[in-house]
């Protein structure tokens, strides 16, 4: 028989799921709001890293605090370097300059290939043997994202391929983050790691801001601009890394992975409602079929994603 503890832990689990899987693809919506303002991709990028940074750097000290955690090394340090610039500096560069071309649903859609991305890696980087089923999972993914990619095309236009090659820079970016985070994971946990990194992406994106334009642009911009930075670096950066930690802590990875199809999802009504983006019925058949072909891959036992696969901060 169920334990009521257990059923009721489940059911907060699924919960920070969900709604950890719904922040973090709404910072996509944020991101065009504040396109709106003039501003661009490094701009918002610039204020979402700083205006998280704090609530990283408390989240770091209080798990480099916490009873039983392993020293780092010199090599750690060096690791973390090299994943901070790949997984939350590059990658969200990327993602934000994408999104001012392509619609949100691409967008996420596109990120949403992250497992896909890191199997690849591990067959072409690692030499890792693939089952069958992971070959079918591949290839419906896949032309699920074709699908839609040329329907966006015939009713976006040319600038949909441009952004599209942007956003998937940003998946293979933060793909080569998750193949590149699996052992230091087990040493000194995910949400240390995450923390950790986001400091380092946060002073390469301050270095990338200096270099080409003055630190008073940001204390000019337009009022709205920096309530929707602010709301993107707590809703859709901070609080959905700790929701989804806290899901896979009850719900296990595989699962808590499956339930991140929730954002591509809830992003094709969102952007059509709070965007007007369009919505068409071949769009709403590849989204499907991506989702089908993730879903497949990312049952537990599938494969050897990483855990972080299922709690990206980009």
């Amino acid at each position: 028989m169920t334990h009521p503890h257990d059923t009721a832990a489940r059911r907060l689990g699924f919960t920070l799921a969900a709604t950890g899987a719904v922040m973090f693809s709404a910072k996509a919506i944020l991101a065009k709001f504040q396109y709106r303002h003039g501003i661009d991709a490094l701009d918002v990028l610039a204020l979402r890293m700083l205006l998280s940074l704090p609530l990283f750097v408390a989240l770091g000290i209080h798990e480099s605090r916490r009873p039983g955690r392993e020293p780092m090394t010199r090599r750690d340090f060096g690791l973390i370097l090299i994943l901070g610039v790949l997984g939350y500096y590059l990658s969200s560069l990327f993602d934000f300059w994408g999104l001012e071309y392509v619609p949100v649903s691409l967008e996420r859609l596109i990120l949403f290939l992250n497992p896909t991305f890191v199997l690849l890696i591990g067959v072409f980087a690692f030499g890792r043997k693939v089952a069958r089923r992971e070959w079918i999972a591949l290839a419906v993914s896949y032309s699920g994202v074709a699908l839609v990619f040329v329907e966006n095309l015939r009713v976006q236009g040319d600038h949909v391929l441009f952004g599209s090659a942007l956003v998937l820079l940003a998946a293979l970016s933060y793909a080569l983050y998750l193949a590149m985070s699996g052992h230091l994971i087990k040493r000194i946990g995910s949400l240390r790691l995450v923390a950790y990194a986001m400091c380092v992406s946060t002073a390469a994106t301050v270095i990338h801001y200096l270099l080409l334009r003055e630190p008073a642009r940001l204390l000019e911009l337009p009022a709205p601009v920096y309530w929707l930075a602010l709301i993107n670096a707590v809703f859709c950066t901070f609080l959905p890394v700790t929701f989804t930690m806290g899901a896979v802590a009850r719900l296990g990875a595989g699962m808590a992975a499956q339930m991140s199809v929730v954002g591509p999802v809830s992003l094709v009504f969102l952007g059509a409602w709070l965007l007007g983006e369009a919505i068409t019925p071949v769009q709403l058949i590849g989204t499907s079929v991506v989702l089908g072909g993730v879903l497949l891959l990312t049952r537990p036992g599938a494969n050897s994603v990483p855990v972080a696969a299922t709690a990206e901060a980009k």
